[in-house]
């Protein structure tokens, strides 16, 4: 079960390796809804994908007999490049 100190100690761990990804304002899209649109572009993090949160804290968060018997990721995409 996700808890507030589950959820602390993954951000701890993740700003070690994270870059800070600012909100970008979107002037097209704020104008096309009528509302205010923002975007977290996290393709701007190393692996130019956005998984990378759940990638790195997975993989941190092994023993070191898990980590031994190696990681599979079964993704081409976004999921793989944070793996």
């Amino acid at each position: 079960m996700l808890t507030l100190d589950k959820f602390e100690e993954a951000s701890e761990r993740l700003n070690r390796v994270l870059l800070e990804t600012k909100l970008v304002y979107s002037d097209y899209f704020s104008e096309q809804t009528g509302a205010k649109v923002y975007f977290k572009p996290e393709n701007m993090q190393f692996t130019g994908a956005y998984k990378l949160r759940g990638a790195y804290y997975k993989i941190s968060t092994l023993t070191d007999e898990e980590r031994e018997r190696g990681i599979i990721s079964a993704s081409a995409g976004n999921h793989a490049q944070g793996v």
